[in-house]
């Protein structure tokens, strides 16, 4: 292929230099390549808060990035507006060949970039992309028939018999770095010139930027054969804590994958499962984009769910009488992460328990998860509520109690995050409402004053679910 004279490298949910797939393509195919990033106002001003720890995690994240290219004589581009107009527009003024970006997968994103694309090709500037986010995209896992999967064990089993180490192996971005267009030092810009305020990132200890990154991986390479043992306790370090930079690519799929095949332990093969989850719930949001607003299965559109308000607020304050529910409410509130089992249970409990749609819960979880993707995300609810592709069959439910019981046996979660009931012994902190009197006298809860009463008996309302769900299913 011939080489551009320039060409500009668009940084959107890749945010590192080493292993990326189209600034290497960039790099290696152009003479002289800028580095721009859009603080895009069709995403940042719709966001229902100005204290998002997503935007700072994303500007400290750029910072690094930033002081990377400075110590190689270049500097970041940095934009804030509309990025359907400032990638066209710096395009121009640089007079670059091409575009480079990585392939986004969101309804939203395929817009913009098909906006993008049509005004780069109106002023003569090629828009070209490749895959970085996922190590298999759209079509390229189908069923025999040539199908997209509706069901996560084929489909891994697909991609697990595909996998050769070409489709992990790393890009090598160093040796092009040369190519970088020399630019004079520049700063990102600060919060409140974006309009945003700072959050409690430094608090919550969530490492930004690709250090933080392999920070974080580092320490669970020393953890991961335990992984499959352990995820499912949330009082436990089990999970590897990277999925909010999986969000904003300060490390790279490939990585990690080529970590999880290259050590033979049961946690490494749970943990590789996880990660082609992802690539799965990419896929179906490519081939349903539907199920953004709709069940996956149209027929469960027609499920009357109540969605009592009072309820809701309930559940997303961390009050609804379910120790277990509440303290995963109340994590997700306080520091915008939630353990994986976790999500599993609070979702069940908003659809099948308090008949809230799963819509509500969803965007809930979309305000405040700092990893928040949109395909996981909808997977995910769609998953618990039974709605969706290879979703947990409606019959089965959640027990808040039991799952507490099990997952968080002596309550070191729930006092973590309800300290109201930190007194409460072990044997009833999973259902304080059964102490008996004395008991809740010497650990100073009163049931409905100082932790309130369950917000609804869990066998009532699942026999309500299993009727709605069976009205719907008998027509």
């Amino acid at each position: 292929m011939q080489q551009l004279a320039s060409a500009l490298f668009w940084f959107r949910r890749d945010l590192r230099l080493d292993d990326n797939a189209a600034l290497y393509a960039a790099l290696k195919l152009s003479r002289r390549v800028w580095c721009a990033f859009v603080f895009d106002t069709e995403i940042l001003d719709v966001l229902p808060s100005r204290r998002d720890r997503r935007v700072e995690f994303i500007r400290e994240s750029l910072i690094e990035l930033n002081q990377a290219l400075r110590a190689r004589g270049s500097s970041l581009l940095v934009r804030h507006g509309r990025a359907r107009d400032e990638i066209p527009r710096l395009a121009r003024s640089l007079g670059a060949a091409a575009v480079f970006a990585n392939h986004d997968y969101e309804p939203q994103a395929v817009a913009r970039d098909a906006a993008v694309a049509r005004s780069l090709a109106a002023a003569g500037i090629e828009f070209r992309t490749r895959k970085d986010q996922a190590i298999f995209e759209r079509d390229e896992v189908l069923t025999a028939g040539r199908k997209p999967f509706a069901v996560y064990s084929p489909y891994r089993d697909a991609w697990l018999k595909r996998l050769v180490p070409f489709f992990h192996q790393e890009y090598s971005v160093e040796k092009y770095l040369a190519n970088l267009a020399r630019v004079p030092p520049s700063e990102v810009p600060s919060l409140a010139d974006l309009g945003f305020e700072k959050t409690n990132l430094d608090q919550i200890g969530i490492p930004s930027g690709a250090k933080g990154a392999e920070k974080l991986l580092a320490d669970f390479l020393t953890r991961i054969d335990s992984y499959r043992e352990r995820r499912d306790f949330p009082a436990v370090r089990g999970p590897s804590y990277l999925s909010v930079h999986l969000r904003f690519g300060t490390v790279s799929i490939r990585r990690l994958v080529a970590h999880a095949v290259g050590r033979d332990s049961d946690g490494a093969r749970a943990w590789l499962h996880e990660l082609i989850w992802r690539d799965f719930y990419f896929m179906i949001l490519h081939f349903h984009p539907r199920v953004v607003e709709h069940a996956f299965k149209p027929e469960l559109d027609a499920i009357a769910f109540s969605n009592d308000r009072t309820r809701f607020a309930a559940w997303c304050a961390g009050r609804t009488g379910y120790p277990l529910v509440d303290a995963a409410m109340r994590q997700l509130n306080l520091a915008g992460y939630m353990h994986n089992r976790l999500r599993m249970v609070t979702a069940s409990f908003l659809v099948k328990d308090l008949h809230v749609d799963w819509r509500w819960g969803e965007r809930y979880f979309a305000e405040h998860l700092n990893d928040y993707d949109l395909a996981a995300n909808n997977g995910g609810w769609q998953w618990a509520a039974s709605t969706g592709c290879d979703a947990q069959p409606y019959f089965r439910i959640f027990n808040p109690v039991t799952q507490s019981e099990k997952f968080d046996p002596r309550g070191a979660f729930i006092r973590r995050y309800v300290p109201e009931l930190g007194r409460v012994p072990d044997q009833h902190i999973h259902a304080p409402w059964r102490m008996p009197p004395e008991e809740s006298r010497a650990a100073g809860v009163v049931i409905g004053e100082t932790y309130p009463q369950p917000i609804v008996d869990h066998a009532e309302a699942r026999k309500v679910t299993l009727e709605m769900f069976g009205r719907v299913k008998a027509k």
